[in-house]
């Protein structure tokens, strides 16, 4: 009995002592792969595990975007901050970036800024085989108008001041949003082919606003899974110079662009 005793005393402080030491190391690990983006993209599990539970109100009876003309900001101040998605037609068409920006005079600009290509900006690769910023600049003319290999569509922000300087030479500040909105001290580009960005949220502090620069776009619209009882999914199709007003943070939205067609949109936040 004491023998029994005694080996039952040691086989629990071996399970402690296991315990003990394994449990630094396990956080450690967690930590370390919660943070590496291939373990977990943009920590987005994370971000849909924890965010808040909807209220339905912002989509219920929606069965489609607002589509409104080329307006004012007078004109916008209704709907400016409402979580009802807008399309404005027309509205960034008079921009020099709709007929300018292309992906060999964005090639161009990060050339004048080879830091840039380094500076941890955000990038998104969706479905696509690209890597980073460095990777798109890098195809081959072929592989960039799609005459060889497989489609592609990727997204990166503009974080660093001198590309950022360059490019808002192209296009202004969007002239329907208030005036005293408070815009984002960083931009996204959005380019590329057919399949566009896969169904998500944002997890940004601000609305976003999109400005379609050139090519078509579809987008796709669904409420959080909390919400399908009482609200639906649609589509809707924007042009170059259009502009799209939706809040990411609440729709889940996606794109596509038709087949064989190039697209390039730029992106921001305001509040």
């Amino acid at each position: 009995m004491q023998y029994n005793s005694s080996l039952s005393m040691w086989y629990t402080f071996g399970i402690m002592a296991f315990v003990v030491l394994l449990t630094p190391i396990f956080y450690e690990t967690l930590t370390f792969l919660l943070g590496v983006k291939c373990f977990l993209p943009n920590n987005h599990l994370v971000w849909e595990a924890t965010r808040p539970i909807s209220d339905c109100g912002f989509c219920r009876n929606v069965d489609g975007p607002l589509i409104l003309k080329n307006m004012s900001r007078e004109e916008l101040a209704p709907y400016a901050y409402s979580t009802l998605p807008i399309v404005i037609k027309n509205a960034v068409s008079h921009w020099p970036a709709t007929s300018l920006l292309s992906l060999e005079m964005l090639k161009e600009i990060y050339g004048r800024y080879p830091e840039a290509l380094d500076e941890g900006c955000h990038f998104l690769n969706f479905h696509s085989d690209l890597k980073s910023i460095r990777d798109v600049f890098n195809m081959s003319p072929e592989r960039a108008n799609l005459s060889v290999g497989s489609t592609w569509y990727v997204g990166f922000s503009n974080c660093h001041l001198g590309v950022l300087e360059e490019l808002r030479k192209l296009y202004g500040r969007p002239h329907f949003l208030p005036i005293d909105a408070e815009l984002s001290n960083i931009d996204y580009v959005f380019l590329g082919y057919e399949q566009g960005a896969y169904m998500h949220l944002d997890y940004i502090h601000r609305l976003m606003w999109q400005a379609q620069l050139k090519g078509n776009k579809s987008w796709i619209l669904a409420p959080t899974p909390e919400c399908d009882h009482v609200c639906q999914s649609f589509s809707f199709y924007v042009e170059p110079g259009d502009a799209v007003l939706v809040d990411t943070r609440i729709w889940y939205h996606g794109t596509s662009i038709p087949k064989g067609q190039f697209a390039l949109t730029i992106q921001s936040e305001y509040s």
